[in-house]
Formats: structure tokens, sequence, C-alpha cells
């Protein structure tokens, strides 16, 4: 249990790539994964109406993160992603930094922030790391890069994982 009272997330969520997620219903493998962009676009505003509502900052059970915290969550996996997507694309197998997500909810404090600030945050991230998939061609997919702890992802499966990160989360809070 990390400080905050929330049990940290250790499952490697990789499988999605294998099949759909029985707690969403995502299909990743099924993903286009040119259409990337346009389909982080369509979700931003429903994460806007959500960090919108007046029970943002409102946990719905001891240990689960509120719409609030998710939605921080989100802006900096989109921040993430966005660097590992640009690493893939002008490098050979980048390593990616790691990046303990339990901890930057810690460290940035997620729960206190301002919804307002992070849905603006949120809405500049998902459009930028969404002009970087718009740019992803046919030729740019098979490109590899490696996360910390030795998974390998090309850029397509990279952009079909990312997708349905943010997708279960919007299933995590009600949207």
């Amino acid at each position: 249990m990390r400080d905050d009272g929330v049990t940290p997330d250790t499952k490697d969520w990789t499988w999605v790539l294998g099949r759909r997620c029985p707690e969403c219903g995502f299909d990743a493998a099924s993903v286009d994964p040119l259409t990337v962009g346009a389909q982080v676009r369509a979700m931003l505003p429903r994460w806007v109406a959500a960090l919108a509502h007046p029970d943002v900052r409102v946990r719905p059970e001891p240990g689960v993160w509120s719409t609030l915290e998710y939605g921080a969550h989100v802006r900096d996996v989109f921040r993430v992603f966005d660097g590992r997507l640009a690493s893939m694309l002008t490098s050979d197998d980048p390593l990616f930094a790691n990046w303990d997500q339990d901890a930057a909810a810690l460290d940035a404090d997620y729960a206190h922030q301002d919804p307002r600030v992070v849905a603006r945050e949120l809405v500049e991230a998902g459009e930028s790391v969404a002009t970087r998939f718009d740019v992803v061609g046919p030729g740019d997919l098979g490109r590899p890069g490696r996360r910390s702890n030795g998974s390998v992802f090309t850029v397509r499966t990279l952009g079909q994982y990312f997708l349905h990160d943010v997708a279960h989360h919007l299933h995590d809070v009600g949207a």
C-alpha cells in the first residue's frame, strides 16, 4: 500500500495485446494503429466531462483513485507515451526510461490538483500525442522499443497498448 492508501497496480498489462480486456471490453489487437490519434481525440471530451463532475475528488472506495487522480494519471500517460513514440520514430530500438506511475501520483499529489487545470493539461497532452501518432506511417509500424522491464513493443503494439490504457481508465471512472 502506498502512502495515500492506494494499492499499487503491479500487473503486467501487456497481455491486453493478445486478448480482449475482461474488465473494460477493449480489444487492443483490433485497433488499427494508424487511427490512434483520431481515437485519442474522440476520448478527450469524455475526460473533460468526467473531470467537471462535482464529485471529481471523491474516491469510490478506499484504495481506489478518484476521477481526478485517474485524469492526472492519463495526462501523464499521454506525456510518457508521446516521448516513447518520439524516441521510437527517431532512434533504433530505444530503451524507455522507467516510469513508476505510483511514485508519479504521490510526487505530483494527484489528489490535490485543480481538476480544471488537469482537464486543460490532459487535452493539451492528448492533442500532442495524437498528433505524433498522426505522423506514423505503415513503414513505421514495425519500429521497436523496449521498456525498462524488458517488454518489447513495436510502434503498432505501443499504440494499441497505450489506447487500451486510456480507454480502460475511462471505464474506471464510468465515463
